[in-house]
């Protein structure tokens, strides 16, 4: 989808709700109180009318566009350009791109962004198997020396722990510490029992990790304080090279993240990461937005 296209096929709130309609209800309209499939449209052709309950809903209702006052239009833009944009897309970009410099509020471009982030991150996960990767990284700006690393009273870094499988998927981890225990959790939920092998660097935590989950047997572990980067199928690299582009994304693009919303960035990366190949990710990403659960502004900032 271009902006092209967008422009075209979607300029009106009639043509964006038709969209959507098909995707919330691929097999005909339904309540979404009561599931009742005799449902009538009623005649401002926007709302619907459940014989069962009387609930009268649009297809906004009960999704992320619940409550929205912005045109379907504009909700459209604002997917197309998160993610079509490799290294993400700033609330202040958007606010820019959509409405200039002196139209709209950073707020409103802020709050859309996030709930755009929540419905990615209601998207399905399979396990992952094969060779899968394992790293951490730390980010929150420039701390040098010891005291400065996680885990002591002056940092402020935010620990990230990847998942990567060969040939597959991503997965992006906010996480407290890098001890064995989260470590171990984190593989447990994401990693399939059958994993051919799990690569990791010679951080130390990753033993004890693998053998918390029966996996040491198959672990590998690639030794870079040896200048030993690629052992055949036994590297980190390509968990690396999607570190390297989530970190141009928060220092080029979001320029300040903050320890509460980390994670919602983590899962707008990996979505569009895992789809960046694909040529229907606009339309998926509306698919998840009209089957996502509200989130509402108070939610958002509590």
């Amino acid at each position: 989808m271009t902006l092209l296209e967008i422009n075209s096929s979607f300029s009106t709130d009639e043509k964006c709700r038709e969209l959507l309609e098909r995707l919330r209800w691929p097999e005909g309209v339904s309540c979404p109180r009561c599931k009742d499939r005799r449902v009538s449209r009623m005649k401002d052709y926007a709302r619907f009318e459940c014989v069962g309950c009387q609930y009268q809903f649009t297809v906004m209702s009960g999704t992320i566009f619940h409550d929205s006052h912005l045109p379907l239009p504009v909700w459209f833009l604002a997917v197309l350009l998160i993610c079509e944009a490799k290294k993400g897309m700033s609330a202040s970009q958007l606010k820019r791109t959509i409405w200039g410099l002196n139209k709209g509020s950073y707020k409103t471009a802020w709050y859309l962004c996030h709930r755009i982030r929540a419905a990615m991150a209601t998207a399905e996960k399979t396990m992952l198997y094969g060779t899968v990767e394992m790293d951490e990284t730390y980010v929150g700006g420039i701390q040098r020396g010891h005291q400065n690393k996680p885990g002591h009273g002056k940092s402020t870094k935010q620990i990230v722990i990847g998942l990567r499988q060969h040939g597959g998927e991503t997965r992006f981890f906010h996480a407290e510490d890098a001890k064995s225990g989260t470590l171990a959790q984190y593989i447990k939920d994401n990693v399939s029992e059958d994993v051919d092998v799990i690569v990791t660097d010679e951080f130390n935590a990753y033993p004890g990790a693998m053998k918390a989950v029966g996996l040491t047997e198959r672990h590998k572990t690639i030794k870079h304080k040896a200048k030993v980067y690629v052992d055949g199928e036994i590297h980190t690299n390509t968990v690396e090279s999607a570190f390297s582009l989530l970190k141009r994304g928060i220092i080029g693009t979001w320029h300040r993240i903050s320890a509460k919303h980390l994670e919602s960035y983590l899962q707008e990366m990996e979505f569009r990461f895992n789809r960046r190949g694909r040529s229907d990710i606009f339309v998926d990403t509306l698919r998840h937005m009209v089957t996502a659960d509200p989130l509402t502004f108070e939610q958002l900032t509590a």
